[in-house]
């Protein structure tokens, strides 16, 4: 089991730079598409994301054990947000990553049969519940962290002294205003892991609200989405202590 964790690793930390590569290309080919002397470039920036697309898919073959692992450890939480959010983010994740499989054996001529317009749009809302539960739970560890430095002694004294030395503000909600702010920067710095995930999930929520027609973005703004994600799911690979566990 160990072995296979490793393995499953090793083809998240590929999906991961082929991610980035894959956007990167659709974000080249949108910047470039009106030059008409870049005409070609724009084409093979085209046929490299989509090549790219194809690729990522062999690589999350294994992924849906992965998250359905997730999904059993996640279950035996004791914080009930947590245990709600986190099982009910990896299950459709793990059920996203399943329809993406029979997509690929959809493709490779494996089953032929196959609805893909079915499988595709089944797979795009399981994963679109996936992150809103995964933001959900990234809206409550940032509530329960200003909550945590709300009772802190030293933070009040310190957000007094700060409102008392800008007395021109209005004297009811700009204060609260700022004191959130104050609030959510102190959470963010004791744990920036929250903030990265909070932009991960939102960026990425981008994509399966476009394909559903639920909220369109053009394809500029889906590829830096998409860049953005996989820059941080980049990074919070090589610094694991900057990733929230699913």
């Amino acid at each position: 089991m160990e072995a296979l964790r490793n393995v499953i690793k090793q083809s998240q930390g590929r999906d991961r730079l082929l991610r980035a590569t894959q956007f990167a290309s659709a974000l080249c080919a949108h910047a470039l598409r009106n030059q008409s002397r870049r005409k070609e470039l724009v084409t093979k920036f085209k046929s490299l994301e989509a090549n790219l697309s194809v690729g990522r898919k062999l690589f999350r073959l294994g992924n849906a054990m992965d998250a359905g692992e997730a999904a059993k450890r996640s279950a035996r939480l004791s914080d009930p947000v947590l245990c709600l959010c986190l099982t009910a983010a990896n299950v459709n994740r793990a059920l996203y990553l399943m329809c993406d499989n029979a997509l690929w054996a959809a493709g490779a001529g494996l089953l032929p049969d196959l609805d893909r317009g079915r499988w595709g749009a089944g797979a795009c809302r399981f994963y679109l519940l996936s992150l809103v539960m995964s933001l959900t739970r990234d809206a409550y560890l940032v509530l329960r962290l200003a909550l945590r430095h709300a009772g802190d002694e030293r933070f009040r004294r310190q957000m007094i002294l700060h409102l008392n030395q800008s007395p021109q503000v209005a004297p009811a909600v700009i204060p609260h205003l700022d004191a959130l702010v104050l609030l959510l920067l102190r959470g963010f710095k004791s744990q920036p892991a929250v903030l990265l995930d909070a932009v991960k999930n939102a960026c990425d929520l981008s994509m399966p609200l476009d394909k559903l027609g639920i909220y369109r973005s053009d394809p500029g703004t889906l590829a830096f989405c998409g860049l953005l994600s996989s820059l941080i799911g980049i990074v919070t690979l090589v610094r694991p202590e900057l990733r929230l566990e699913a």
